[in-house]
């Protein structure tokens, strides 16, 4: 099953609209502006600017009438990613220090607070093995989030200074 997202140009589902089943780096050529969306199906990364740029939002199955204020941003979005389903096992590794360097854990589900768990300050690179998943900057699934798919991430500093302090994996069962 693909994805399928509906963006709108103004609050509450009006204006022109656009129809989007895959990924999309810049919606200028579509619509001037987009404050508004219906996800129909599957899990979707948005980004506040062109080309997967900017801060990113998850956005799963469900009516978003105003998600600017929702999500507490201040641009609207302007390109997004699909998220291909997975129903396999998750896996990766989290490391203290860039380049796999320093403690190393491996991780197989949801991990609340890094700080809790594994005594870790931070996160500075991952190797995802199976699974996507969404990192956030704060503990319990909070702040600016970052999405992962199967890779290798040898540096975080490149991401806008973000440090990650918990994850979760992105499921089927969310849609």
């Amino acid at each position: 099953m693909m994805g399928k997202v509906i963006f709108y140009e103004d609050r509450n589902f009006q204006g022109r609209s656009y129809e989007c089943m895959s990924d999309c780096g810049d919606f200028s050529s579509y619509m001037s502006r987009c404050h508004s969306c219906r996800v129909e199906s599957g899990c979707w990364m948005m980004y506040d600017h062109p080309n997967y740029m900017g801060n990113q939002y998850f956005f799963r199955r469900g009516d978003y009438a105003d998600y600017m204020s929702m999500f507490g941003m201040n641009n609207c979005i302007r390109s997004c990613r699909t998220i291909p389903m997975y129903r396999g096992s998750y896996r990766m590794r989290i490391y203290e220090r860039e380049n796999f360097m320093g403690q190393m854990y491996e991780m197989m589900d949801d991990c609340d607070n890094i700080m809790d768990r594994y005594r870790m300050s931070h996160c500075q690179s991952c190797h995802v093995m199976e699974g996507h998943w969404l990192f956030y900057e704060q503990p319990n699934y909070r702040g600016r989030m970052w999405y992962f798919r199967p890779g290798e991430y040898r540096s975080f500093s490149n991401m806008g200074g973000m440090r990650f302090m918990s994850m979760r994996r992105i499921m089927d069962s969310w849609n």
